[in-house]
């Protein structure tokens, strides 16, 4: 093949294995011409004993069934084909010994590095993490068993936009709902917004006491307990939802009792996933930049220097949130 493209195995190597060192466009167009004349396909099976390394990278995530995760999954998908990797998922349901059966089975495949979406990372994950010495980018969520490098958003600030906006509207006060029990307090999304909406209200010199509600992150649990707040008797002007799938499970129990939204109740979520500007009334929200952070978390994961020294805070790669504006919340269309 070398022979046919004029070139050295060095070069042709270079082009099949996309690297370690950059080939000029002409060489590498007379390489592939010469892989396509030959009908030659790599074995990636003996490239993976010889190199102990695949082109696979491992992603770990809570539930694919959510619409953010299943839109996560598919950014990372595309990072990572773009830089010619494949990407193996695996969904923990929110189980720690899931998290951990995930760990060993993507680690012992040798997969180039490993994207992890954990809800509360136990011991025993990170201590496997630990073993294998492993290339690992935490993507969403950064919990307190590990310190490798992170790429979040602005949950924080985020949640304080949607929460001054609708207090912009002139509602009396804005309730949350926020997560379980189970949510850890801190490196959680779900834990950040519920900070966000205490401080907004803060801002405003108005009180959170009685005005934080636990809930499920998904929509179908998040519309039971919804149910509740919307058929008591102190029904909340304007509600702030953790997650869009939340404030989506809100507004079927708002429309099954009769409740107008915006007009008797004013809701925004977080996440902007591709449903919410199909809500029923089109759900105001948080957008976070998920293509770019799943191409940043890719980028970290298979690049040298992913273990960069430094603080905690530096080791963390922050995208901005944006508020979107839609009708839920009370603006015009």
């Amino acid at each position: 093949m070398a022979r046919l493209a004029g070139t050295s195995t060095a070069v042709v190597s270079y082009v099949i294995n996309n690297g370690p060192r950059p080939v000029a466009p002409a060489t590498r167009e007379r390489v592939l011409a010469a892989i396509k004349e030959l009908g030659y396909r790599p074995d990636r099976v003996a490239q993976a004993m010889a190199s102990r390394r695949t082109d696979l990278i491992g992603l770990i995530i809570p539930d694919a069934r959510q619409p953010f995760f299943g839109e996560m999954a598919h950014a990372v998908e595309q990072a990572a084909s773009e830089r010619g990797k494949m990407v193996l998922v695996g969904n923990t349901d929110y189980i720690g010994e899931r998290e951990v059966h995930y760990l060993r089975a993507f680690l012992g495949m040798r997969v180039s590095g490993l994207i992890l979406v954990s809800h509360a990372l136990n011991d025993l994950a990170a201590a496997e993490i630990d073993a294998w010495d492993a290339r690992v980018v935490l993507l969403h969520e950064r919990p307190e068993a590990i310190d490798d490098v992170a790429v979040v958003t602005d949950d924080l600030g985020g949640a304080q936009l949607a929460v001054r906006h609708l207090l912009e509207h002139g509602y009396e006060y804005v309730a949350c709902m926020g997560g379980t029990a189970e949510t850890p307090a801190v490196g959680d999304p779900v834990s950040d917004h519920v900070e966000g909406w205490k401080r907004a209200m803060d801002e405003a010199g108005l009180s959170t006491e009685g005005r934080l509600f636990e809930a499920p992150y998904n929509r179908y649990d998040a519309y039971r307990v919804a149910l509740d707040i919307l058929s008591g008797p102190d029904r909340p002007p304007a509600i702030f939802c953790s997650t869009d799938d939340q404030a989506i499970g809100l507004l079927r129990a708002a429309r099954e009792l009769r409740i107008d939204v915006p007009g008797k109740l004013a809701v925004a979520g977080f996440d902007d996933i591709k449903e919410a500007a199909l809500a029923d009334p089109p759900l105001t929200t948080v957008a976070s930049d998920r293509s770019a952070m799943a191409r940043a978390a890719v980028d970290l994961v298979l690049d040298d220097g992913l273990r960069v020294a430094g603080s905690r805070r530096e080791r963390l790669k922050t995208f901005p949130s944006r508020l979107v504006v839609r009708t839920s919340c009370g603006c015009e269309n």
